[in-house]
């Protein structure tokens, strides 16, 4: 019978009972509808636990509520939580004083042991009466009938016993009253919802063991597996999480449970071989309050482990990873880079999303992504930069997505990790994002969806968590309609975007800027004693500049006035700074315009001759290193030169 309409969010409790106790059950449970789905059950002992199974089949419940020996009896052979009716001191008292309505020739038949303050209750009232305990049903039939030939005309008890009194020929008081009901109704409640929060937090960890590449296997002190995760089987073939509750050393016998089970000593990174391949194992002991229940093992692919050694090795030769440069560095007097600053500190503290910088050269988009990354949560992992323009497309591939050993000619032995794993956790700043090659953008796209990289010449995928901040002077959407750029790659990039304004459109800067780098310039030179008058003579001429070159070409012009000064051996009048600023190149006309392939030719040189440099002239190792053989380097760099 369904006292409550079924809700999800409820508990569900099945009352049991095939006695008075029935009734009570239905004067109380109304009241907690709001609370629970209660349902009754109106059978015993076998008849009860074929109902259960019958209705489990639908849907199981989370409690069930019974009292005395049937309670018992469920509790032994079901596996469901039980919470008994209970007999309080109110209780007692108020069915004696029933039952002496009817007699003063009393008994009364608990179920398993009589409590010790009736006993004293008996004897301090002077109460004639008898006082019985029974362990089964059959238990109490046999009592019923010796008080019965007793003389006894009422017995107080439970369900059962008062049904067997009325068969008798006596009278029979149920011992539980509405409170009891109610108290077990509320146990009842309470131990659904601790089994809820506890099958939450199991339903985390398994949902933390499924995701990890690590195998994972839990056991008891018996040495009993207890939980598992998908990578055991992976790693060992064996179908583990099919085997909980059997025997560790049954389902995986290479597995060596090492002293962690005899003497609760963890053991890390031990290495034995399963199933033919070398596993690095990890033994540890499981511990509840300080007493151990079991043991975890857990195991690592050895090519997991090669690979962070890998990764590790190329850490400590490649060039460094940490910004230098946070927001509050950079330059914002005028009311446009203030909100460029404030826009890049919301991005980067509630945000981990891809950043698009736009800018002209020179504007300091590097020294904002290296303030976007100092400011957000990333920032005790690598910063990463790379410009997209200054690589051919074989070679920015190789350097973002590494490559395995024997990739191509002239590949490392062990391999080498791209930037992409070196970056892991942190943030990969791309510059000049617009010159990349589109084969190589479809590579990049890929990787930011799947989070997941692929290495050149290999067909295994590693796991990446990286931030992108990409940067371009280019007109990205004009690129994606000329076809230049992919449109879904543009849309990945440009989900926060930050519009840096050029120099000529922030005057407030200018001085600012001026302030900071003509110092700074004398100041390496020696000449601290110029610093006044060089910014005396300076500084308004350098305010009515034009800038195309944004910041990087005040910072150049700093410089020249530094050498002039050297030259001169004196500070510059305002008219030789005039005169020095309007003799600039830069000043007297534009740069003509070179084709693509003249400044990717320009760019490639640039780019071996810095191998060269490293390699301290050897041309066959630094042809090895870049992939190409002696006499194409030699034509890259002389084509260059001419």
């Amino acid at each position: 019978m369904s006292i409550a309409a079924s809700d999800d969010r409820r508990p569900l409790i099945w009352a049991i009972s095939a006695h008075r106790l029935t009734e009570v059950f239905r004067t109380v449970s109304p009241e907690l509808a709001d609370r629970a789905a209660i349902e009754i059950i109106d059978k015993g002992f076998d008849d009860a636990i074929a109902e259960i199974a019958r209705r489990s089949e639908k849907r199981a419940c989370d409690v069930i509520v019974a009292a005395g020996a049937h309670g018992a009896y469920l509790r032994q052979n079901v596996g469901i939580p039980v919470a008994f009716v209970k007999v309080g001191g109110f209780d007692l008292m108020a069915a004696i004083c029933k039952a002496r309505q009817f007699s003063d020739r009393i008994a009364m038949v608990m179920h398993r042991r009589v409590p010790p303050a009736l006993n004293r209750f008996a004897t301090l009232f002077s109460l004639p009466m008898q006082i019985r305990a029974y362990q089964t049903a059959e238990d109490a039939r046999h009592c019923i009938q010796e008080l019965a030939a007793a003389g006894i005309e009422v017995v107080v008890g439970p369900g059962l016993i008062a049904n067997l009194a009325d068969e008798a020929g006596l009278t029979g008081i149920l011992v539980y009253s509405l409170d009891s009901v109610r108290a077990a109704f509320d146990d009842a409640i309470e131990i659904a919802a601790a089994q809820k929060a506890e099958k939450s937090r199991r339903t985390q960890l398994d949902s933390v063991l499924y995701h990890l590449n690590d195998g994972v296997i839990a056991v008891d002190m018996a040495g009993r597996i207890v939980a598992a995760n998908p990578s055991v089987d992976k790693l060992t073939g064996r179908r583990v999480r099919e085997a909980l509750g059997q025997p560790l050393r049954q389902v995986l016998p290479d597995l060596e449970p090492g002293q962690v089970m005899t003497r609760g000593a963890g053991e890390i990174g031990t290495v034995q071989e399963m199933g033919g391949k070398s596993v690095v194992v990890d033994r540890v002991p499981l511990l509840d309050e300080g007493m151990q229940t079991g043991a975890i093992f857990t195991l690592h692919a050895s090519s997991e482990l090669e690979r962070a050694v890998s990764k590790l090795r190329a850490h400590t030769h490649r060039r460094s990873r940490v910004a230098r440069y946070r927001l509050d560095d950079v330059v914002a007097e005028s009311a446009a880079m203030r909100q460029v600053i404030a826009q890049c500190r919301v991005f980067a503290e509630h945000s981990d999303a891809a950043v698009l910088i736009h800018g002209e050269s020179g504007t300091g988009k590097e020294l904002l992504a290296q303030g976007l990354h100092n400011a957000s949560r990333r920032r005790r992992h690598p910063f990463i930069a790379i410009n997209c323009g200054a690589f051919t497309e074989t070679l920015l591939e190789s350097e973002l997505f590494g490559y395995d050993e024997g990739a191509f000619t002239g590949a490392r032995r062990q391999g080498k990790p791209g930037l992409f794993e070196s970056a892991n956790e942190g943030t990969l700043f791309l510059d000049e994002i617009g010159e990349m090659p589109l084969p190589l953008q479809t590579r990049l796209l890929r990787a930011l969806q799947e989070k997941e990289i692929t290495r050149v010449g290999s067909v295994d995928t590693i796991p990446v968590d990286v931030r992108i901040v990409a940067a371009t002077h280019r007109d990205l959407l004009a690129m994606v309609r000329a076809g230049a750029f992919r449109e879904d790659l543009y849309y990945r990039l440009n989900i926060l975007q930050v519009v840096v304004p050029p120099l000529r459109d922030r005057p407030e800067d200018i001085e600012a800027l001026a302030r900071r780098l003509l110092p700074a310039a004398l100041g390496r030179a020696g000449l601290q004693e110029a610093v006044a008058p060089m910014l005396e003579a300076a500084l308004p001429v350098l305010k009515e500049g034009a800038w195309r070159g944004n910041v990087r070409e005040l910072e150049n012009v700093s410089e020249r006035l530094t050498m002039a000064c050297l030259t001169e051996g004196r500070p510059l009048s305002r008219r030789e700074v005039r005169a020095m600023l309007a003799d600039a190149p830069a000043r007297r006309q534009a740069p003509a315009a070179r084709s693509l392939s003249a400044v990717r030719a320009s760019q490639e040189a640039a780019h071996a001759r810095a191998v060269l440099a490293e390699c301290e002239g050897n041309h066959q190792e630094a042809a090895r290193r870049l992939g190409i053989s002696r006499t194409t380097l030699w034509r890259k760099i002389k084509a260059a030169r001419e």
